[in-house]
């Protein structure tokens, strides 16, 4: 048996529960929340709010403070039909095409595009964080990497969500080395039976993927395969500022950093934290609202000492995750 309550809301509030909501995660019966626009033309939006039992006043009244707009609104309350509810949360999630991938949930199994590279990701614990526009930015800034010649040897994917941008770099480079770290263990779960699904294959030597739970790059097996010539993080732009120090400690010179999870008015502060670190823009993707950069550190010349990460990543505020 299962519930679902529903409020309008604004797409900037819909943009702001795109991560992690502390204010329902401390709690044992935290609903699983989902935002939807549900008429373009209108710019109208919804906010959907999935939970395993009947909500209290309490837990009502605390989901309607996440969105402000409805106040004075009162939450639809209904109970679903004995159905997956899963399943239910993604009927309207469309696949993303970006470049040569196409990455789509069961429903939409029978739609793979002829010689696309496809993978199957459904709803999950991990399922959404980030949203669409970032991870098409992603994949597509991975694509072009790949089109004009990158080829890199040593990839990390910081804040994995699902792995689904790990394993678009594999498909791509398949004979590189490659970890994906996510701070919530129950990314890392769901990556490893996505990778089961998409038929990626899990260990630490070339053409693998290996997994780790780290705040950032906070993790023993990250710093040892350091430096990356291939950096991507698809997070937010308060834990992508955070990171700064340890992503550049993390990233050879010359090696390309693929940044996603931020918002256009974001974006300046956020290439500021990196140019502070050695690294220059060089490519903007992504949409107007949603960007994705693509940035290079830059090579130095002649004597330097060798940089240590400082891991400031705080489990507090990394809403690490992507599709």
């Amino acid at each position: 048996m299962s519930w679902i309550a529903s409020l309008p809301c604004t797409r900037d509030e819909a943009e702001a529960l795109s991560g992690e909501i502390p204010e329902l995660d401390a709690r044992p019966d935290a609903p699983v929340v989902v935002t939807r626009e549900i008429n373009e033309g209108k710019g109208l939006w919804q906010l959907d709010a999935y939970m395993d039992d009947k909500p209290d006043a309490a837990l009502l009244a605390l989901i309607q403070s996440l969105v402000p707009s409805a106040k004075g609104r009162k939450p639809i309350v209904e109970l679903l039909p004995e159905e997956d509810w899963v399943t239910l949360s993604q009927q309207g999630l469309e696949p993303v095409e970006a470049g040569r991938f196409f990455v789509h949930t069961s429903s939409y199994a029978g739609a793979v595009p002829e010689g696309s590279t496809s993978f199957l990701i459904d709803a999950s614990q991990a399922f959404g964080t980030g949203g669409h526009d970032t991870t098409a930015g992603c994949l597509a800034m991975l694509d072009r990497l790949a089109r004009r010649g990158g080829a890199p040897r040593n990839i990390a994917d910081i804040g994995t969500g699902t792995g689904l941008l790990a394993f678009a770099a594999l498909a791509l480079w398949p004979r590189a080395r490659a970890i994906a770290s996510d701070i919530d263990p129950a990314s890392i779960a769901v990556t490893r039976g996505n990778a089961a699904v998409n038929h990626v294959p899990l260990g630490r030597c070339g053409g693998k993927l290996a997994l780790a739970v780290a705040p950032g790059t906070d993790h023993p097996a990250i710093r040892h395969r350091a430096p990356y010539d291939l950096v991507i993080a698809n997070i937010l732009a308060g834990p992508l500022i955070t990171l700064a120090p340890d992503i550049a400690a993390a990233t050879a010179p010359g090696g390309h950093l693929i940044l996603a999870g931020l918002i256009t008015r974001q974006m300046d502060d956020v290439l500021a934290a990196y140019r502070a670190h050695g690294f220059r823009p060089l490519a903007r993707g992504g949409t107007d609202d949603w960007p994705c950069l693509m940035l290079v550190k830059r090579r130095r010349h002649g004597y330097r000492r060798k940089e240590r990460a400082l891991h400031r990543a705080n489990p507090a505020d990394a809403s690490f995750g992507s599709w």
